[in-house]
């Protein structure tokens, strides 16, 4: 029997993100950031690296764009400066924690759904579908579906995300529909594609810092807190490694083996800027 109150992790993953992304960096973005050449990679800069992000996609949006669906708005920040900039916006958004913090940031200004984008239902349509991010945690399938509805004749398909490559090795990093694969479908759609711009070189250093989080943040909290349990409830820390023993290993593997960087980033992922036409 399936558990209907089951909690999303990559909800939760996201919104542990904000909450962090809040407190330690001062930005409430949840992309990537874009880093110039000129730009220095420390924790310092990310949200320049982030404001660089959204102000690379706004450079891009095309020019007869008025209306748009930002697909998994996170927070809402960037649906408020598309909204400053003049376009009107409607949201997409699944989590109940980012949902609220978008409400407040973007008041009425603008709808949400409640949902994920797979169970959205509107007859409106809009001359932008925007996935920022969010294209990776939808299956393609629901995508192609679902966009040429809410897209006016000629309306576009705005994609900035990472997806997987065909490369050999256990990427410690994960996330991404593969990029093959996407390939071959979009190839099968009704969209035309204008633009792909690869930006690997530009957002993987955001990764870098990531890590360094991990590795001198996180990873020692970690291991206190297990020094504790071994020291002070040595029976309650058997019972956790044993029955949580795969959970353990893959959490120590993803998070804290110093290889959530951005040079591994570059090897397995490739992050695109995809703009398409529906024919």
């Amino acid at each position: 029997m399936s558990n209907k109150n089951k909690v999303d992790s990559k909800e939760i993953g996201l919104d542990i993100a904000l909450i962090l992304a809040n407190y330690f960096f001062k930005t409430e973005y949840l992309h990537y950031g874009y880093f110039t050449d000129d730009l220095k990679v420390e924790p310092g800069n990310i949200s320049i690296a982030q404001e660089n992000y959204a102000n690379y996609i706004l450079s891009k949006i095309p020019k007869e764009t008025k209306t748009i669906l930002d697909v998994g708005c996170g927070a809402g920040k960037f649906a408020e400066k598309l909204l400053d900039y003049g376009f009107e916006v409607d949201c997409v958004s699944p989590s109940p924690y980012l949902t609220k913090h978008a409400k407040k940031i973007l008041g009425d200004r603008c709808h949400i759904h409640e949902c994920g984008y797979e169970k959205v239902e509107t007859t409106k349509k809009y001359d932008l579908v925007l996935f920022s991010e969010s294209f990776q945690y939808i299956p393609l399938a629901e995508i192609m579906r679902q966009t040429p509805r809410f897209l006016k004749p000629r309306g576009h398909m705005l994609i900035c995300d990472f997806f997987r490559k065909d490369v050999e090795g256990r990427s410690p990093i994960g996330g991404g529909h593969d990029l093959k694969n996407f390939y071959d479908i979009m190839s099968k759609s009704p969209f035309q594609l204008l633009i792909d711009e690869d930006i690997t070189k530009e957002t993987a250093p955001s990764m870098d810092i990531v890590n360094g989080f991990l590795t001198d943040v996180l990873h020692p909290v970690w291991d206190l807190i297990f020094y504790v349990l071994d020291h002070n409830y040595a029976w309650l820390s058997k019972i956790l490694r044993w029955k949580f023993s795969h959970k353990i290993e893959k959490v120590t593997y993803k998070y804290f083996q110093n290889k959530s960087n951005g040079e591994n980033f570059a090897f397995f992922k490739s992050y695109h800027f995809l703009l398409y036409q529906l024919k």
